[in-house]
């Protein structure tokens, strides 16, 4: 029986069916959409929060979308510790739902960013990453502007001492370096998970780098890990 993917559409967003065409036609896998007022995920394997403006981004980043009929379902559904990956305004979504720790502030020199950056794999033993390298680097598009990811020291040392940070902006060597964290992040975290493994939040846009027409393909390297570890295909 094949597994299937659910890409969520909020109204605003512009990211979901590049996230689409990239987990369908791209990787092939079984993908649909979901409504932001549907209340059913029977059926669902892997479900993505993409990136774009929900709601215009009106108040902050994912604040209104966090509110959407659906996102009680979401979290129901992370509960039962099924997997759930957010990008760009997908991972704000999941902090302002609390169901990832923190918060995004505007990219610290108050920009709009839109380029491709380098990420570092700091934790290769999650569903989201197993089968890459720990340390390997990912060049990958960002495209945010409140992308200034915030957490105060407490909470830094929980994501640390546990292993939750999942990806660091660095160069292409894979230095953390003051350019590198464009954003201004703290510990220039790019992506994290929750307690349980189940939950990623990341803001770089892997479905926008799996195809070489566009450029780097660091993104397919990212869905075949997801994919392979949850054995959808």
């Amino acid at each position: 029986m094949s597994k299937t993917i659910g890409v969520i559409i909020f109204p605003g967003s512009n990211c979901d069916h590049d996230a689409y065409h990239a987990l369908k036609h791209v990787m092939g896998a079984e993908t649909r959409f979901l409504w932001h007022k549907d209340n059913d995920l029977d059926g669902i394997d892997l479900l993505v929060i993409p990136g774009g403006f929900s709601y215009g981004d009106y108040l902050r980043s994912g604040a209104i979308a966090r509110f959407s009929p659906i996102m009680q379902e979401v979290i129901n559904y992370a509960a039962e510790g099924r997997p759930v990956m957010g990008i760009c305004n997908g991972f704000q979504i999941l902090l302002e739902s609390g169901l990832l720790p923190g918060a995004m502030l505007h990219n610290e020199k108050l920009r709009f960013i839109c380029k491709n950056v380098f990420i570092r794999v700091e934790n290769n033993q999650t569903i989201f990453t197993g089968g890459l390298e720990r340390g390997e680097v990912l060049e990958i598009p960002v495209s945010h502007g409140e992308g200034n990811y915030f957490i105060d020291q407490d909470g830094l040392k929980r994501l640390q001492d546990n292993e939750r940070i999942i990806f660091r902006y660095c160069n292409s060597s894979g230095e953390v370096t003051a350019e590198s964290n464009f954003n201004g992040s703290v510990d220039a975290i790019a992506g994290i998970c929750n307690n349980g493994g189940n939950i990623l939040g990341m803001m770089p846009h892997p479905e926008r780098a799996v195809e070489e027409l566009l450029g780097p393909t660091d993104g397919k390297k990212l869905f075949e890990a997801v994919l392979n570890q949850l054995a959808i295909a």
